[in-house]
């Protein structure tokens, strides 16, 4: 793209913890990334903890005035028709106009999903969105998706995930031919329900995808594929089962280590490969899950996010809008249709 100062969205009400985790996280990734961020959000509440924070009073910053917030207890589809001034539409509404380049948000994921097709619609040719999640392995991470945008599929949407997925490892996390696998209970390609089989066969006749066929869950965290295709259903629970082992792991090591004496000298020894390991497993590190398939470029955070995780999401959406993504994947896809014709 031009040589020219990225803009991206912020939703300032997002996070269970907003407005301080944005905003520092915002204040960090224009300071790093050079980037001019646009915070949505009401202005009354937004002002003054900038001001609090920030006393250079940053240029690269704006508030942008959205009173309404959507609760994550609030039903997406009515409150995003209802609340037009809440503070994830007003950044779509900056994406969709050209004001931004791409937006971000660690709000309710379902309301993210309802403003981004009404406001932005999505890409010609595409089924359905799905939200793309890097997961962790010990010799780097792979992309699961879908993650929790469809819970009911067909075959053909999850063809597009291993499109959109294939293309999202390749442009923008830079591997060349990723190795893209299907999430089922069998690495036969009979395993699986009937879902599973029929999205095989799509995928397994795409020649511009590099399918290596079913993959099982504990194949997954041996690094084996790149991309991992799966129902929003399935990978949902997927990931919160991931998230758990992980914290779960985290929490036996610490007991472990001071269990006693000698335990926690031997832990003393350790810490820094600990630190490091935990960092690695620390998804504030990964920031932010693309939601591929809308006609713009959104990043969506956990809601626990802390400034780091709001940091790495504006990074996220930062190189998929320098490895123009977006246009990359309407290509992909129109392509797609063409084959089913």
């Amino acid at each position: 793209m031009k040589d020219r100062t990225l803009r991206i969205a912020l939703d300032g009400m997002g996070s269970d913890n907003y407005p301080f985790p944005e905003l520092h996280g915002a204040i960090d990734a224009a300071s790093e990334f050079g980037y001019e961020i646009l915070i949505t959000g009401d202005e009354a509440l937004l002002e003054p903890a900038l001001q609090k924070i920030d006393k250079t009073s940053n240029s690269q910053i704006s508030i942008i005035h959205a009173p309404e917030k959507i609760a994550s207890d609030e039903s997406p589809a009515f409150s995003s028709r209802a609340k037009t001034q809440n503070s994830i539409a007003a950044g779509m509404r900056l994406l969709k106009n050209g004001q931004a380049d791409a937006f971000v948000s660690a709000g309710n994921t379902g309301a993210i999903l309802a403003n981004g097709l009404i406001t932005l619609r999505r890409i010609p040719h595409t089924r359905r969105p799905a939200i793309a999640v890097l997961i962790p392995v010990p010799d780097g991470y792979f992309i699961l998706l879908d993650v929790g945008a469809n819970s009911d599929c067909k075959a053909d949407f999850l063809h597009q995930f291993a499109i959109m997925g294939n293309l999202y490892a390749n442009k923008v996390l830079g591997i060349s031919q990723p190795k893209v696998g299907l999430l089922s209970n069998g690495e036969e390609e009979n395993k699986g329900n009937t879902l599973t089989k029929e999205a095989h066969a799509l995928i397994k006749h795409d020649r511009n995808i590099n399918f290596i066929g079913n993959v099982e869950g504990k194949e997954m965290f041996a690094g084996q594929a790149d991309v991992v295709i799966t129902d929003g259903f399935t990978g949902n629970i997927s990931l919160k089962i991931t998230e758990s082992v992980a914290k779960m792991v985290t929490m036996l090591v610490k007991d472990a280590i001071k269990s006693n004496i000698i335990s926690t000298l031997g832990g003393i020894l350790v810490r820094k490969s600990i630190q490091n390991t935990a960092r690695t497993l620390d998804p504030n590190e990964h920031g932010g899950a693309p939601l591929l398939g809308l006609n713009g470029i959104v990043v969506v955070g956990h809601g626990r996010s802390n400034s780091r995780a709001i940091r790495s999401a504006i990074k996220v959406a930062g190189k998929a809008v320098q490895h123009e993504l977006l246009s990359e994947l309407e290509s992909a896809l129109e392509e797609q249709t063409k084959s089913y014709s």
